[in-house]
């Protein structure tokens, strides 16, 4: 019996083959969402040492500045110490709860930067409602944090997380009322965030919807600073009421989880300020162009993605700045003036805002 070897070799190296390609199709899905955690594990870290240096010079101290030159590395040795630290659990507690609460506030907040456009062409996906997507995303994150209270079996926990849900409850109203008013602007009424970055492209600056809706813009910062929990609306961790609201039970890692769905949910916020209302990744001068470097196509070049991602990062770190100063320089609101604002203020502007955009659309036909 004679085999032909020749067939045989073909048909293994055609199986190798396939294999291969395999693999590079399946690395290939899952670079971008390794780059991006990257990515965004970057500008957490940078958001940590930013805060530390603004909140040191509006203090009139030094700040940090061991850690690495000017303290640039202070983050990460705060990061590294915590994850060494002992994991304590409660003992009459539900531990269920307790372990499942800090990684659902952190995951629903990444998946929310699946949406983001950082450059011309660069996201993770861009969907139809992708705005929508991240309001729908970010309400899941104070269920974590209600599991961890409840999971605490404390009752200064338990007080936090009910306090996180009302909060969330309050203010996501007025938040997605801005983004309909925002939606009614675009061509075709679309809620996809490239659609809504590309519609305010046209006249540069001037063309931001920042001057369409100043009052949405208003009431979206406000509402964007209470989802985020920032000073003046930090209730559910409030030391001198709560101890530390929802995280008192926590130590270690999961301690930290809590400072970086934080950090992640402020980092999503300002994104999501600059896609809505600051024009996104556009240079916002109009009539001048991007000059060509290395004969790259304008449209798919190297610098002109660099070039959209610097543009977004700095727009977005300057609503970071806002914030910022805001924790430093405003007064912890009570639970009945929080939930006054959001009901009795901010809902009904946020309401009349939509009626009046709906209007001026209507008499535009």
């Amino acid at each position: 019996m004679i085999i032909d070897t020749t067939g045989v070799q073909a048909i293994n190296s055609l199986s190798i083959l396939e294999y291969l390609k395999e693999v590079y199709g399946t690395i290939w899905m899952f670079l971008p969402i390794v780059i991006l955690i990257f990515g965004i594990t970057i500008g957490v870290l940078v958001i940590v040492w930013l805060e530390r240096q603004i909140s040191a010079g509006i203090q009139q101290r030094i700040g940090p500045e061991y850690a690495g030159p000017f303290g640039i590395l202070q983050a990460l040795a705060d990061g590294t110490k915590l994850l060494f630290k002992e994991n304590l659990l409660p003992s009459r507690g539900d531990r269920g709860l307790f372990n499942v609460g800090p990684s659902i506030a952190v995951i629903s907040i990444l998946l929310s930067y699946s949406v983001i456009p950082f450059s011309y062409r660069l996201i993770l996906v861009d969907l139809s409602n992708g705005v929508f997507l991240w309001i729908a995303i970010s309400s899941i994150a104070p269920i974590g944090l209600l599991m961890s209270g409840y999971g605490s079996n404390n009752k200064y926990s338990f007080l936090g997380g009910l306090r996180a849900a009302a909060q969330s409850i309050s203010y996501e109203i007025p938040l997605t009322l801005c983004v309909l008013s925002i939606s009614l602007r675009v061509i075709s009424n679309s809620l996809s965030t490239v659609d809504i970055v590309e519609a305010q492209s046209k006249y540069g600056l001037w063309g931001w919807n920042l001057w369409r809706q100043p009052i949405g813009f208003l009431v979206f910062i406000i509402s964007s600073l209470a989802e985020c929990e920032r000073l003046p609306f930090d209730l559910p961790e409030a030391e001198e009421e709560l101890v530390a609201g929802y995280q008192t039970e926590y130590s270690g890692i999961k301690f930290g989880l809590f400072y970086v769905a934080s950090y992640l949910n402020l980092l999503v916020s300002s994104l999501f300020v600059t896609v809505l209302y600051l024009g996104g990744w556009n240079f916002s001068i109009p009539y001048i162009p991007v000059p060509d470097l290395f004969e790259l196509n304008a449209k798919y070049g190297v610098f002109v993605t660099t070039l959209g991602i610097f543009i977004t990062l700095a727009k977005s770190f300057l609503f970071l700045f806002i914030s910022i100063t805001t924790r430093w320089t405003l007064p912890r609101l009570r639970m009945d003036q929080l939930l006054n604002l959001g009901w009795k203020f901010l809902l009904p502007i946020s309401l009349g805002n939509l009626l009046l955009t709906t209007s001026s659309q209507l008499l535009s036909l």
